[in-house]
């Protein structure tokens, strides 16, 4: 008998005890939390399976659509809905929920800044959750340059403040000097205004704090509209529709893995940071960024999307036309590698046939290569090609079954 048969052997019957296992087990409680990189700003992803998920802000939206744009209508699925099929194929039960505003910063949902009155906040602690996903407005952990709207302070605090409030959920009163600088000068020095550093904030108590909670962050990927060789684009207020002018973008690196360093050092430092303070910290980054410089530098996708022959060029495009959110590929990569980084279990085990691709009109051949970045990435080691398909999800059930093993101890109920 083939080698692979008896792996396949092996592996059925490693599932049917991780289904005996499943029926014990509550489904994960999982929020995503972040803006337009997480719903998906455009079809077929902003809306991809939205029965599977809860988008928090829906009603948020109904009583005040001014908290969108008019070409991101209400319920999102997004990168999150992705994930939840992933995960439901994988056998995995979830019950995935987001918190979601378009341009929003991790600050912004902690302090519900947004003009539409929006309780983002308040979606944070509307329950305890087993998993949270943080992500970041996409320039705001870059270092600080003339021109670019980074505040990479603002990262390391509010990620923190957050990771602390799911954690141990003590009300607080502070003032954002107290965290950048630790006096008014210093603060103001850094660039922050006067009134944000001295500014009164008040953190009340998180009812639903849980210690065993594991957060991550989301790393966001590099925008070749901050990229040399970009070009201004203009976005239809109504439509959503991108056009791309002839007039040269003012631009911030010199290539996309130049941006991708800034972006993996920026993550690293606030992990670092939140880790310190002795609140439980941060379970992990999920490394979606890395997984888009490293289909590039494999030759998957496409590296300059402003190039004459970017559209047929033979790779994947990653990128939407405005050059900074992700096509439905690069939300594909993003739900892959927030797959593998959740769950620990390897994303080249879902083959062709993979149930999320299909529905969004990804080819087979794609799907594959974009499920062995993520692989790779994760520092798996995906089988070749030409593996059997069964062979290969039935590979990824036997780890799957390991992983419920390790998962069997109940979680506490909500406080």
């Amino acid at each position: 008998m083939p080698a692979w048969k008896n792996l396949v052997a092996a592996a059925a019957t490693a599932a049917a005890c991780a289904g005996a296992a499943a029926a014990a087990t509550e489904p994960l409680k999982v929020l995503f939390v972040g803006n337009s990189y997480t719903f998906g700003r455009v079809d077929p992803v902003m809306s991809y399976r939205t029965g599977d998920v809860t988008d928090m802000t829906w009603a948020m939206w109904l009583a005040n659509p001014a908290g969108s744009n008019a070409f991101e209508p209400h319920p999102w699925g997004g990168v999150p809905a992705i994930f939840s099929v992933l995960a439901g194929q994988a056998g995995i039960a979830v019950e995935v929920s987001l918190s979601t505003r378009n341009a929003a910063s991790l600050r912004g949902h902690l302090l519900n800044t947004n003009s539409a009155g929006w309780d983002l906040r308040g979606n944070i602690d509307a329950q305890g959750w087993d998993k949270v996903v943080l992500q970041e407005q996409s320039d705001e952990v870059l270092p600080r340059m003339d021109g670019l709207g980074s505040r990479p302070e603002y990262t390391q605090v509010y990620a923190d403040l957050i990771e602390d409030w799911v954690h141990q959920g003590n009300a607080l009163t502070y003032r954002e000097r107290d965290f950048i600088g630790g006096s008014q000068e210093a603060c103001v020095a850094l660039g922050y205004s006067s009134g944000s550093c001295s500014s009164v904030r008040n953190l009340p108590a998180n009812a639903n704090a849980r210690a065993d909670t594991e957060v991550y962050l989301y790393q966001t990927w590099a925008r070749p509209n901050l990229v040399d060789g970009a070009f201004v684009t203009v976005t239809d207020e109504l439509t959503g529709e991108v056009t791309r002018t002839d007039t040269p973008a003012t631009t911030f690196y010199a290539s996309l893995d130049a941006m991708t360093a800034d972006l993996v050092a920026g993550y690293q430092t606030t992990v670092d940071l939140a880790g310190a303070d002795g609140s439980g910290g941060f379970a992990g980054i999920a490394p979606v960024g890395q997984s888009f410089l490293r289909a590039v530098t494999e030759g998957v996708a496409t590296r300059d999307m402003w190039a004459p022959d970017a559209g047929t060029d033979g790779l994947i495009d990653l990128w939407f036309d405005d050059g900074t959110h992700a096509s439905k590929f690069g939300s594909y990569l993003s739900g892959l590698t927030l797959f593998g980084t959740l769950t620990g279990l390897d994303p080249a085990m879902f083959g062709a046939g993979e149930t999320v691709a299909v529905e969004l009109g990804i080819a087979p051949a794609d799907a594959l290569a974009l499920q062995r970045i993520a692989s790779l990435q994760l520092g798996f080691t995906p089988p070749v090609p030409d593996a059997p398909t069964s062979a290969t999800m039935l590979l990824g059930l036997a780890a799957l079954a390991a992983w419920r093993r390790r998962h069997r101890t109940a979680a506490p109920a909500d406080a």
